[in-house]
């Protein structure tokens, strides 16, 4: 069963590893989809691999700034009409110093990549959920939001971030038909980690496809009535 056919879904982050692995999930199930990065050449890449599976277009933008994000929002809107889900998967990682010794650069980026994207999604898709009476918004934080690590710092109080937005709008918008979710990934499966830690047990690693699942569970209209909620998907990790 085609269960988001006639639905378009909004996916930042749709370059990264889990941004394909969510798009091809969206696109088996019918879904029209607004592929966003600020890769242009890795969009079309996706929407070559995608093929004829998939109603999807690409959206080059800049989520660090604010008007192009609200462009874009306009684009999609036009070129698809209603939009019914925000998938926000943009974000980044890295590990730095100690916090003492952190600049304002490498806070500012965490900040930026994770808190700040969020942002500016939700400020400019929002008005066009409540304009259609509703909608889904599915966030991407992680299992390092909820408890602070040393050389971690910046990114861990970001994704802690992304959790309190994700809360806030859940607490804002849960009486005009939008639910707001966050996914808290363990350890994902690719090839960045992989060859970060060639020496862990990747069987142990949670399945970009398993992320994925849960956030067209987040997406679907079984999920109707869950909101503000934070979802471990910690596999084995």
């Amino acid at each position: 069963m085609n269960q988001f056919n006639g639905k378009t879904v909004i996916i930042t982050g749709a370059a990264g590893h889990l941004g394909h692995a969510t798009a091809h999930a969206f696109a088996a199930q019918g879904a029209k989809l607004a592929l966003v990065s600020r890769d242009p050449v890795a969009l079309k890449s996706l929407l070559q691999d995608l093929g004829a599976m998939a109603d999807a277009a690409i959206f080059p933008t800049d989520l660090l700034q604010p008007q192009a994000v609200s462009a874009m929002v306009d684009q999609v809107s036009d070129h698809f009409g209603q939009i019914h889900v925000l998938a926000n998967l943009a974000g980044g990682f890295t590990m730095g110093p100690p916090l003492h010794e952190t600049s304002d650069a490498d806070w500012d980026k965490m900040m930026d990549l994770n808190a700040r994207t969020l942002f500016h999604c939700v400020r400019a898709t929002v008005p066009r959920l409540l304009e259609f009476g509703g909608g889904r918004i599915i966030t991407i934080a992680a299992r390092a939001a909820t408890k602070g690590s040393g050389h971690m710092a910046p990114y861990c109080a970001s994704k802690a971030a992304v959790i309190t937005l994700t809360e806030s709008l859940a607490d804002e918008l849960k009486h005009q038909g939008i639910t707001v979710n966050c996914i808290l990934p363990g350890t994902l499966d690719t090839p960045i980690n992989r060859a970060a830690m060639p020496d862990q047990d990747h069987a142990n690693w949670v399945a970009l496809d398993a992320v994925a699942d849960v956030i067209l569970f987040l997406a679907s209209d079984a999920a109707r009535s869950i909101t503000g909620a934070a979802i471990p998907v910690y596999g084995r990790s």
